[in-house]
């Protein structure tokens, strides 16, 4: 079936953050999912919408989901932005205006808002961003120490054959007013990826530099990229080498991946035809600049007639973030954490109205809220787990969205 897309009109290449300052900046609703600082592929969106509350696309069908009509204006063509929290709540905005950047041809799309277009005639360049305002170190929810304990509950819970793995994750709290867009600005800047994004629901901001993208629909086929495995970057190449090696041959960390595809597999198999669910990619590295990380990709033909809803019903939460099996690593997770994770672990991203999808996890992420922002991190535990590193490897995830937030990781992460 056609996308029943909204008019578009071509415009000259601008920079999309100077684009967004300028059109965007003050809307109470809006959103900017972004390709990167300099990008030279991918695409950029953005523009405002009207609150859709938490059904927002869930009744459209996923499996009739058509290729964009050949007029280089992209897959995007109107429909709902927003994010599902972790608990599965959704909170969703209902857009039929936006902007669309191509980076690869350096093109611009204006869709259905001429008054957009006329702004964008008198475009400013973006100034640089303040510097974030020193602010501390960040409140933990547990310690180090707590953490260390938790990872030894998990290993006894593997032990006893409950879980073969388990995503424990913590927060960290910075109290207080902050600016969301200057923050992700600076978060953007500094660990840029092909999946970050800014969205603002009323009194709530995400800003995020994911690098994982948890489901991307097009043509009725799904896909989904698990993340398991992550090495800090080196400022020698020597050694930043080395480290990527290091990941791409840790035994634990290529058995935990694993155990997330097969549980992806599995999950995608409750809404695929019979014998189309495939691992097209399995433990490749990719580098970002603040991390490697260890990547997989597993994909499936949808089952004609089924929803958004379903779809995210048979994969949600990511497997990634759970752990496996999952209904059991959740609830273990749930007893050991003591408190709702909340739009951290939970996803982002577009649904058009024809079906098709792009969905990123909310990881590398800062929640703003009016009186004040956090932080996500947290790390898969297997048998295999050493608890110093897994505490690194939480402190080494929160650095970087919590220096955007000008605050720095409570000492002992």
């Amino acid at each position: 079936m056609p996308h029943s897309a909204s008019p578009f009109t071509r415009h000259a290449w601008i920079d999309p953050e100077a684009v967004f300052l300028h059109v965007f900046a003050t809307a109470a609703h809006a959103f900017w999912l972004d390709a990167g600082v300099d990008a030279e592929t991918g695409w950029s969106w953005m523009g405002a919408g009207s609150p859709a509350g938490e059904v927002g696309p869930s009744g459209v069908d996923a499996a009739r989901a058509s290729a964009p009509d050949d007029d280089g204006a992209g897959a995007f063509r109107g429909g709902w932005v927003g994010w599902r929290t972790y608990e599965g709540d959704g909170a969703w905005l209902r857009v039929d205006a936006f902007l669309a950047f191509d980076h690869a041809s350096r093109r611009l799309f204006v869709f259905g808002d001429a008054a957009a277009a006329e702004r964008l005639v008198s475009v400013p360049p973006a100034d640089p961003v303040p510097d974030a305002p020193a602010r501390g170190v960040a409140s933990a929810r547990v310690s180090p120490d707590r953490y260390a304990e938790l990872i030894h509950a998990c290993r006894e819970r593997i032990r006893e054959g409950d879980a073969y793995q388990l995503c424990l994750t913590t927060r960290f709290t910075v109290p207080g007013a902050v600016d969301a867009l200057d923050v992700f600005r600076r978060l953007r800047r500094a660990s840029g990826s092909h999946h970050a994004g800014f969205l603002r629901q009323g009194g709530t901001a995400l800003a995020s530099v994911s690098p994982e993208r948890f489901l991307t629909v097009r043509d009725g086929d799904v896909h989904t990229h698990p993340i398991k495995g992550t090495r800090r970057r080196a400022a020698d190449a020597e050694t930043d080498r080395a480290l990527a090696e290091e990941l791409r041959t840790d035994v634990k960390e290529r058995a935990e991946n694993v155990m997330i595809v097969d549980l992806m597999r599995n999950d995608l198999s409750r809404v695929c035809e019979p014998s189309t669910v495939g691992v097209d990619r399995l433990l490749e590295v990719e580098t970002y600049p603040s991390v490697h990380q260890l990547v997989s990709e597993v994909s499936g033909r949808l089952l004609p007639g089924t929803t958004i809803g379903e779809l995210l019903s048979a994969t949600f939460p990511a497997g990634s973030m759970t752990g496996a099996p999952k209904q059991s690593a959740m609830d273990i997770l749930a007893g050991l954490e003591g408190a709702p994770r909340g739009v951290y672990s939970g996803a982002f991203g577009w649904v058009g109205d024809d079906g098709s999808a792009d969905l990123a996890m909310v990881i590398r992420s800062v929640v703003v809220e009016p009186d004040a922002a956090w932080v996500g991190a947290g790390g898969g535990i297997t048998w295999r787990s050493v608890a110093a590193s897994e505490v690194a490897e939480v402190g080494l995830k929160a650095r970087s969205p919590l220096a955007a937030l000008g605050v720095d990781v409570p000492p002992g992460w």
